[in-house]
Parts: structure tokens; sequence; C-alpha cells
């Protein structure tokens, strides 16, 4: 039984939330502030978090780049009435793992809570290495010849699903729905430049990549 943390200060669309999760056989715990959901979300044992972003004390883009930086790994939905999508792909650069926008319909809020942790139950290891690279995954840390490289939390992701996916080559559309959720409005075009920017990271010649391969004319092909 998967247990969910709901993070929702409206006590009616917090209740309904908790009805309809338990009807699916999950267990539900429901905070109403972002400072109680950073608490909560560091001490309990959750398989998905339900965030939403207008929370009072801390907002929900803060309370995802907090667990995220504290090496939190556990999958993040936000929950947003907001409607621009610059607001949306902040949320996924800071660490969630998709959103749904409001009003939802509950079947969609399903399949995509669904969708989220069947892809946590496939994560890559909670480490890895390759050449002179060292991924933690669980504490989001980058390591090349020992010494710290910044990566985004989207460029972690990137490379987890290579990890995952070693050997197979993925198409960019594939790589949108493992990174940034199933119909999230990014564009191929993006997936090639979080593609460049990791290579700067991870490859000993950007310019001839030996890891990150690319495939003409289909995606890339991780051969790490």
């Amino acid at each position: 039984m998967a247990r969910i943390l709901v993070v929702e200060d409206d006590p009616a669309i917090a209740l309904g939330l908790e009805d309809d999760l338990r009807l699916e056989g999950y267990e539900v715990e429901t905070v109403r502030d972002g400072a109680a959901a950073a608490t909560c979300a560091r001490e309990g044992q959750f398989d998905l978090i339900l965030l939403d972003v207008m929370l009072p004390k801390k907002d929900g883009f803060e309370v995802c780049r907090e667990l995220r930086r504290g090496g939190i790994t556990t999958p993040i939905i936000m929950l947003t009435a907001k409607t621009h999508e610059a607001e949306k792909v902040m949320g996924l650069e800071l660490g969630a793992d998709d959103y749904v926008t409001k009003p939802f319909s509950p079947a969609e809020l399903r399949a995509r809570v669904k969708a989220v942790l069947r892809r946590s139950n496939n994560e890559a290891p909670r480490s890895y290495r390759f050449g002179e690279v060292e991924v933690n995954f669980a504490r989001f840390e980058l390591r090349r010849a020992g010494e710290p490289v910044h990566a985004t939390p989207t460029e972690l992701r990137l490379l987890s699903a290579f990890v995952r996916n070693r050997g197979r080559v993925l198409d960019r559309n594939e790589l949108i729905e493992l990174v940034w959720g199933k119909d999230t409005a990014i564009t191929p075009r993006v997936v090639d430049t979080h593609v460049a920017n990791l290579r700067q990271k991870v490859e000993p010649d950007p310019a001839e990549p030996r890891y990150l391969v690319g495939v003409r004319g289909v995606g890339y092909r991780f051969d790490g």
C-alpha cells in the first residue's frame, strides 16, 4: 500500500483528495501548510507527495526546493491553479515529477498518481559510477574525478532515465514522459538542450560523446 502525503490548505479539496485516494487503496496523510509539509516529508516514509503551490507559511515551490536540496527524493506532483506555463516548468526544474492544474478530474489525478508511482518503482540505483563520474540519486549529487559538479534536478532525472535504460535508444518523446511527465508541454528541443548541458558535465569530450550518444533521427542512448 503506497503512502501519500497530501499538502492542501483548502479543507474541501483536501477531504476530496483523501476520500478518493483511500478508495483507490492508498494510505493518506494530510497537512495544511508548507512548513508542516516540509517537516512531515522529511520525517515520514511516503511514496508520493501531492503538493499544492499556494500554501500558507511556505509555498509549494519553496517546499519542493527545500526537500530536493535536503536529499529527499520522494516523487512530487504539484497541484496548481496557475495557468502560466513558465510557473509549471519552474516547478519541474525545482525537482517536481509532475503537475496537475486545477480544476482537475479525479480520474486525471488518479492516472497521474499511478504513472508517477510506476516510474518511481523503476528507479535507478541509489548511486552509479561510469568513467570519472559518480552520481548519487538519493542525495541529488554529481561528482567528477571526486569533485562536486552542479547539476539541476532535471538533469539528474534525465541521467536517471538514461541509467535505468542503459544500452537502449530512447526517443525524445519517451524522455519527455520519463523526465517531465506525460502531456507536459515540453518540446523535443528542450530535451536536446538538457542533453547538451548534461554532456558538458559528464563527458570527457562533449563534442565526441562516449556516454550520452546521439542516434540520428531517433534519440539518445546511454553507454555507461
